[in-house]
């Protein structure tokens, strides 16, 4: 399975885009949030990845810098679809009131034809903390992160290979999803900032984590591999060096620090 990151930057970021991922197998995608708007067009065609393969997306939560560019998803999507060049159908996976967010704005902002594959083509999934489904051909288990801002869910993956990858959302690791997050081989976990320039981007202001409390939940979990986004973006093009050498002070395994359209075999 091939994972692509397709944005990497915090919410307020211009120089990068904000944090989604794609995963990967036999030629189907699961998007995973969207960014913020129709940028989230290109960094698909910069990484080789057509509308017409993606028939799971997933949205972690309401915050506009991962919501809106689902709009724009689902403007594609349907256009393929009237155009008749989409097969079979799309799911959007969400929490059951973000669903009615997605819906509302869908409504007041495309047009009619497009939303009118509501609930027939395009169906959305409210989610319960627990739920299951199958995607890619793999289980996945989808889980609340106990959000303190915005009600939140994350997921696991579990591949053909038996690895298991994890997704927390874009707040700090709740010890109350132990059970759904520990023995995973791959964690992705925000990390808004250095730990030595916390007075500087006040994270925790934010309900964020630093390079190094990020580092210190994979050492404690035993994660072998754990990826940082979800930053701010001053230090954009020494980023991954300075995150590295302030994450290896805390943890010791394969740590990645990537920036957008990396990819990586999980």
């Amino acid at each position: 399975m091939r994972l692509t990151i397709l944005g990497t930057g915090n919410a307020m970021v211009k120089e990068c885009y904000n944090t989604c991922f794609a995963l990967t197998q036999d030629g189907q995608h699961f998007l995973v949030d969207a960014g913020g708007g129709n940028r989230i067009m290109k960094v698909l065609a910069d990484t080789n990845i057509d509308a017409v393969d993606i028939h799971d997306i997933f949205i972690t939560h309401e915050h506009i810098d991962h919501l809106l560019g689902c709009i724009w998803m689902i403007r594609v999507i349907a256009t393929k679809m009237n155009q008749g060049k989409y097969e079979g159908d799309l799911r959007i996976f969400c929490h059951s009131g973000l669903a009615d967010t997605i819906r509302t704005i869908a409504g007041l902002t495309l047009q009619k034809k497009m939303c009118a594959h509501f609930d027939e083509r395009i169906q959305f999934v409210p989610l319960q903390s627990g739920d299951q489904a199958e995607i890619l051909g793999c289980p996945v288990t989808f889980f609340d992160i106990f959000s303190t801002k915005a009600k939140q869910f994350g997921f696991t993956l579990r591949t053909g290979d038996g690895k298991k990858f994890t997704c927390v959302g874009d707040e700090p690791y709740n010890e109350k999803d132990y059970e759904y997050v520990k023995g995973s081989d791959w964690l992705t976990h925000e990390a808004f900032c250095l730990y030595g320039e916390a007075d500087k981007f006040k994270p925790y202001e934010k309900h964020h984590s630093t390079v190094r409390e990020a580092c210190k939940v994979a050492e404690e979990l035993k994660i072998p591999n754990l990826i940082l986004y979800h930053t701010e973006e001053t230090h954009l093009a020494e980023r991954k060096e300075l995150y590295i050498a302030e994450g290896q002070e805390y943890y010791h395994g394969n740590l990645y620090v990537p920036y957008d359209l990396e990819t990586f075999e999980i």
